[in-house]
């Protein structure tokens, strides 16, 4: 980290919107890719018991993916600000740990060049180091507000609006910038594991401590759930604290699958736990792994497989769906709410159907 000088000392854009918020006086705040059945505008009945929060029980829940990436850099305070506005019940968002044992908010393990310039606007020509091998003061050195241009990453999403001086926020500074907008609003936060390169990051059993400590330390446990791709780390949440809400993330996709169905053994993802001895079922893998929530990647989905999540007491929450048509075709299943990079798009499909959330 030697080779860079450090970030010019300046008021940046994230520092200018906290003053913008205080001044206003409320200070004190992976890309979708089916059939369903047709839409009939009343959410049908599901089996399981609803979550709760301040204002009541859950209803369908729009969830904003790394705040709201097709419209504002992912992962950062004008990212949450955005979705916020669009009207989002929960926020999803991702967590890395950092040497010093600060949550911060990102969803590589590696800073990504994709996304990431030095404080001289040079962009990474390569993976940057591992979080978890930088304090939170060199996290910050970096400027997310972004995409580079030459990226296949910035194709993906050309509406995106860059703000540039963009920090790697912490869960912290999310959680106020949230509060002082929405103190109803819902935190999703992702526990970023990779089974099969765990020198990248904390270990699961550390990584749990620091999440459920910062959750209760906010008084956040009745309105967060925690997720992840490798059910290790949401057991080691519910040793903690089997109250939390979990959700145990799913995709059985040619590029990536952390299921492994019909291979010998447990998946290297699902905590020693092999689906094929539970009949094949993900939603039973889910309730042995002791989730409330299953979130499957959305095309993994069909109205068989949620009626047996929903019969095994799982809400049935996917992600990421981004197109009009597609955001149409999930809300036609009898899905409990979805993730996806445009609030503003999923708002309108709901609103066409009667579909309300709380």
């Amino acid at each position: 980290m030697s080779d860079k000088k450090a970030p010019p000392n300046r008021i940046g854009a994230v520092a200018a919107l906290l003053a913008l918020i205080a001044v206003a006086g409320v200070g004190a705040y992976m890309a979708g890719w089916f059939g369903g059945e047709p839409a009939s505008g009343r959410r049908p009945q599901t089996a399981n018991a609803p979550l709760s929060t301040a204002t009541g029980p859950l209803r369908f829940d729009l969830q904003g993916h790394r705040g709201a990436r097709g419209h504002a850099p992912e992962n950062t305070l004008t990212g949450f600000h955005k979705a916020l506005m669009m009207g989002v019940d929960t926020l999803e968002l991702d967590l890395a740990l950092t040497r010093d044992n600060v949550l911060v908010v990102t969803h590589d393990p590696r800073i990504n060049p994709d996304i990431a310039r030095w404080p001289d606007g040079e962009w990474l020509n390569e993976a940057g180091p591992a979080v978890r091998s930088l304090t939170m003061e060199e996290v910050k050195r970096f400027d997310v507000g972004r995409l580079n241009p030459e990226s296949r990453y910035a194709r993906m999403f050309p509406e995106q609006e860059p703000v540039d001086g963009e920090r790697i926020p912490t869960l912290k500074e999310v959680v106020d910038l949230a509060r002082a907008i929405n103190r109803n609003v819902r935190f999703n936060i992702e526990i970023k594991i990779n089974p099969t390169r765990a020198e990248e990051t904390a270990n699961a059993a550390t990584f749990a401590r620091a999440v459920v400590d910062f959750l209760h330390t906010e008084k956040l446990v009745d309105v967060a759930t925690v997720q992840s791709f490798d059910y290790s780390a949401l057991v080691e949440v519910r040793k903690l604290d089997r109250q939390l809400a979990t959700s145990c993330l799913s995709i059985q996709r040619a590029n990536f699958d952390n299921i492994k169905a019909g291979q010998p053994g447990p998946s290297p993802w699902t905590a020693g736990y092999d689906i094929d001895e539970l009949g094949g079922s993900l939603p039973a893998l889910a309730r042995k792994i002791g989730c409330s929530v299953w979130s499957p990647h959305w095309r993994d989905i069909d109205v068989a497989k949620i009626n047996a999540a929903h019969a095994e007491g799982l809400r049935v929450v996917p992600w990421t769906v981004n197109k009009p048509e597609d955001i149409a075709e999930v809300l036609a299943l009898p899905v409990d709410g979805l993730i996806t990079d445009y609030p503003d798009r999923a708002r309108a499909e709901m609103k066409e159907r009667g579909i309300t959330s709380y």
